[in-house]
């Protein structure tokens, strides 16, 4: 049998996701597969960066937590095909969440409006969102 959580203790969970990265982390997008790990060192060419806003995630009630504030990049860094993504704190040294990326309604962890980007770009992060379990 899986573990089960109550509704408090499953929404502690997701809420500390942001206090354990803290305020204003750093979102890469890059082209490929996601490392391993976070604790991996970082593949692919890093095609955006941006700080995302202080209070970066909505706070649960239901085990889910989405984007909060605008998460977008005004100048992509490089060309090419977004596959992954990492948040990583605000200095930009610790990797603490990564995953896949797809376009709107593509069903990966963190979508875009565009996936081919070109440098320059104005890049939009449409969703993102975490589940904790029995959510």
């Amino acid at each position: 049998m899986a573990l089960q959580f109550s509704t408090s203790v499953r929404d502690a969970r997701a809420n500390s996701t942001e206090s354990t990265i803290g305020t204003s982390p750093i979102l890469e997008i890059r082209t490929g597969a996601p490392p391993a790990t976070p604790a991996t060192a970082d593949s692919g060419t890093l095609l955006a960066s941006m700080t995302l806003p202080s209070d970066w995630l909505t706070n649960s009630s239901s085990g889910v937590k989405s984007l909060s504030g605008t998460w977008s990049d005004p100048a992509a860094n490089n060309t090419g095909t977004a596959g992954h993504f990492r948040i990583k704190d605000s200095g930009g040294s610790t990797c603490h969440i990564q995953g896949t990326v797809t376009i709107t309604g593509g069903g990966g962890d963190l979508t875009l409006d565009n996936t081919s980007i070109a440098t320059s770009q104005v890049i939009t992060i449409t969703s993102f969102t975490m589940t904790e379990a029995n959510a």
